[in-house]
């Protein structure tokens, strides 16, 4: 499985992922919209996790995710935030 994890900002996403099976990992920044449609519709034949703290703005990313048939997990952003140090 590979799973990414996900800063979304309007203008681009920061994102860090790791193939579970093979333990590549990497780091990568995507303007929106066209490189990241892109980026996730290479993955499509994949088992892909995303994690990202709720937004307002992503609507259109959680659209994609799911005609992909992507699993999303969406985090509270105040619950995060408590949590970093």
């Amino acid at each position: 499985m590979l799973i990414i994890g996900c800063d979304y900002h309007p203008g681009f996403q920061q994102i860090a992922f790791v193939e579970t099976e093979t333990g590549e990992f990497g780091e990568r920044r995507l303007s929106h919209r066209e490189e990241a449609e892109q980026f996730y519709g290479a993955l499509k034949e994949r088992s892909v996790r995303v994690g990202m703290e709720a937004s307002g703005h992503a609507r259109w990313f959680e659209r994609l995710l799911n005609e992909l048939r992507f699993e999303l997990w969406i985090g509270d952003a105040a619950a995060i935030r408590t949590k970093r140090v």
